[in-house]
């Protein structure tokens, strides 16, 4: 998978009165904590284009789960407090968020691994 879990939706609300997607947990060592751009609490706007607003929860995760090997996700930074007045950074979105770099590496590495296992053990 990407590394990380989802919250959110029009029948699982997150936050009240709001169907938004948001990232609940972030695997260690998974795709999205390695490319280190995507936090807990971040609300996922869209996925390879793809607008999330108004999806059930399990349609959204169907929608990350056939996201294929190139993911672009469009997020919103969660409100951080700071010295003062609560605020964003910048405007609170980010133009896109492709993990590929890490994707693409990654599953071909754990691919070529799981074959190399399955050839030893297979000899043994």
């Amino acid at each position: 998978g990407l590394g990380f879990n989802i919250v959110g939706g029009t029948d699982q609300q997150y936050i009240a009165n709001d169907n938004s997607i948001y990232v609940s947990w972030i695997k260690k060592d998974g795709a999205a904590y390695l490319d280190g751009r995507l936090q807990e609490g971040d609300k996922i706007l869209a996925i390879n284009g793809k607008d999330l607003k108004d999806l059930r929860h399990k349609d959204a995760v169907e929608l990350f789960r056939n996201a294929g090997y190139y993911v672009s996700l469009k997020i919103q930074r969660r409100l951080q407090p700071q010295n003062g007045p609560v605020g964003h950074r910048g405007d609170g979105e980010s133009g896109g968020l492709p993990l590929a770099a890490i994707l693409v590496p990654g599953l071909a590495l754990a691919a070529t691994a799981v074959w190399i296992l399955l050839r030893y053990r297979q000899r043994m």
